[in-house]
């Protein structure tokens, strides 16, 4: 495994603990607002309510890695596309600069 990969791995696995965080404090300040629960069915509200969040939390991850893998794909096509006119635009460069340095050349040896 690549240093990389494992950091990524280690970030991804601290930002989703962090968000079961969240989802955890949102299910208790949620469940705070209704007084009457008792404590069953503040757990249970609570469960569902984390339950809940972390399957949308991991529908919108899901979509922003999709999109994340298709923008990667589009902006490299992109570079290549601006590398290969940037050397072509460079190679025609130096190609008009060695016509002139040899049309140069052999205007001044016919003088």
């Amino acid at each position: 495994m690549q240093l990389d990969q494992a950091v990524n791995e280690i970030e991804g696995f601290l930002l989703w603990e962090a968000e079961k965080d969240r989802a955890r404090t949102r299910a208790e300040a949620f469940c705070a607002g209704l007084p009457w629960l008792t404590d069953t069915q503040r757990r249970e509200v609570e469960l569902r309510y984390c339950q809940d969040q972390r399957e949308t939390s991991r529908a919108y991850l899901e979509r922003i890695a999709t999109r994340s893998t298709a923008l990667r794909t589009e902006y490299q096509g992109v570079y290549r596309a601006l590398r290969r006119r940037l050397i072509t635009g460079f190679l025609a460069g130096t190609v008009a600069v060695a016509a002139l340095a040899v049309m140069a050349a052999v205007g001044m040896s016919t003088r």
